[in-house]
């Protein structure tokens, strides 16, 4: 067990367990946690707002009947306080994705606090370090710690606040608004969070104690466990159709649960765009009322990024994934990689009684022996290759082969001619390469696009070699 960093003095040894005059104190993170240091930890003041409280919440409703107008006030001001955490804290504060009149703003600073999250300028300042280092030790959130402590764990156990990213919220410092919510906070935070609630209920339909339990504790605790959800559930469930290189994932439910947020991978690559969901049939409440708010002049500035870019960040993911699974697949030898023949070297082992069955289709050699049988057109047809130049016969001369027919000849290839025309032709499409075809799927395998095989060539340029 361990003090202070140092280990226990023995009795009597005259040493103190504080540090020294000078020294620096360490923070409670830097030291493992141990079995007499581990209340030290946590952060209880957390704890008890956001786990003690809620199961007080719980146990008080088993003896609080719930009526049907607290249940209806709860739920509305449970919309309510979760739109000043996404429009609000979120989207507004931490990222500007756009601006709000002051009606607007007092608004969402009102009702955010009620969903008892912190202030603004705490949220959107740890919001905006966990943006600029996502996935990394810095993030103050990060999944890769484990999805309960993305969830939960970071809030409840201590923080080394040299730990956590740097970010600039100079113009929330600007922001009179913000100033003022963060400097009254807990007086905010309690009326909102559970007065304002328990005086609506009581004064609207007597049930004092039911507007504090539903709609204030428990109210309050599902938001909390929704927006939580943002950090959590939002980098480990869904897809990555914009970018996979960091955890952040879109997902229908964890949009149903956050109020919109869940198109999570789309906001990490577009953090400044004031919807989460772009499609009309993606679920996002929130982009609704920024929108609505635009149209009755309380929203201005709306940012979007260019549907341009969007597509290409989209394009671009879904050509990484077709290139991993395309690197799976067996393409054949690459031609750079095979033996160089001569033409008379090709006749004469083709010639052999035992020798290969070998057919040349655009100066690339090819053994189909074991194909032989096989031919869909006969094995006539394709014995009356062997030996010879079939680039006519097989680009259309007797049959215009499929784009399969093709890809499966790449897995037969055993050589080059020299100075063939054909293979002339191939290293001009090589030195050129104006349309891009060529992926390189792996250091060893060269990936075509379809019909754009070496061995896919028009008749008229395909002539049999003399």
């Amino acid at each position: 067990m361990a003090i202070n960093g140092s280990p226990v003095a023995g009795a009597g040894s005259g040493r103190s367990s504080q540090p020294a005059h000078g020294e620096k104190k360490s923070h409670i993170t830097e030291m493992p946690i141990t079995w007499g240091n581990w209340y030290q930890h946590i952060d209880w003041l957390s704890v008890f707002f956001i786990i003690i409280i809620p199961l007080m919440g719980f146990v008080a409703a088993y003896f609080c009947p719930l009526q049907c107008a607290t249940a209806i006030f709860a739920v509305i001001y449970y919309f309510n306080t979760a739109l000043g955490i996404t429009a609000g804290y979120h989207r507004l504060w931490a990222h500007s994705s756009y601006k709000a009149s002051t009606p607007l703003k007092i608004y969402l600073a009102a009702v955010g606090v009620g969903a008892i999250q912190g202030s603004i300028r705490w949220w959107s300042r740890g919001h905006r370090a966990h943006h600029r280092y996502t996935d990394t030790e810095k993030d103050p959130y990060s999944v890769r710690k484990g999805l309960l402590y993305a969830h939960i764990g970071w809030m409840v156990m201590k923080q080394n606040p040299k730990s956590i990213g740097r970010a600039d919220i100079t113009d929330l410092n600007e922001d009179p608004i913000v100033v003022w919510q963060h400097q009254h906070y807990i007086k905010a935070v309690l009326f909102m969070g559970l007065v304002f609630p328990t005086l609506v209920c009581g004064f609207g339909w007597g049930d004092w104690a039911g507007g504090f339990i539903y709609a204030g504790i428990l109210r309050a605790t599902f938001v909390q466990q929704a927006t939580f959800c943002v950090n959590s559930l939002a980098h480990w469930l869904g897809d990555q159709p914009f970018d996979d290189r960091h955890s952040p994932r879109d997902h229908i439910a964890t949009a149903l649960v956050t109020m919109g947020e869940g198109y999570h991978n789309f906001h990490h690559e577009f953090p400044s765009d004031y919807r989460n969901a772009i499609e009309w049939w993606q679920y996002d409440p929130t982009k609704w009322a920024i929108w609505t708010w635009k149209q009755v002049g309380l929203a201005y500035s709306l940012k979007k990024f260019k549907q341009n870019e969007i597509e290409k960040g989209r394009v671009q993911q879904q050509q990484k994934k077709l290139d991993v699974k395309r690197s799976r697949l067996d393409w054949g030898t690459p031609i750079s990689q095979l033996p160089v023949m001569a033409w008379n070297d090709f006749k004469t082992e083709s010639a052999k009684a035992d020798g290969r069955a070998l057919v040349v289709v655009a100066g690339v050699v090819h053994d189909v022996a074991e194909f032989v049988e096989e031919h869909p057109g006969g094995k006539a047809l394709i014995s009356s290759a062997i030996g010879k130049d079939a680039t006519a016969i097989f680009n259309g001369g007797v049959y215009q082969h499929s784009n399969a027919a093709h890809n499966l000849l790449t897995t037969m290839r055993v050589g080059v001619i020299y100075g063939g025309g054909e293979v002339e032709i191939w290293k001009r499409a090589q030195s050129e390469k104006t349309d891009g075809g060529f992926m390189q799927a792996s250091k060893s395998q060269t990936i075509l696009r379809a019909e754009q095989q070496v061995t896919n060539m028009s008749p008229r340029s395909s002539a049999p070699m003399a």
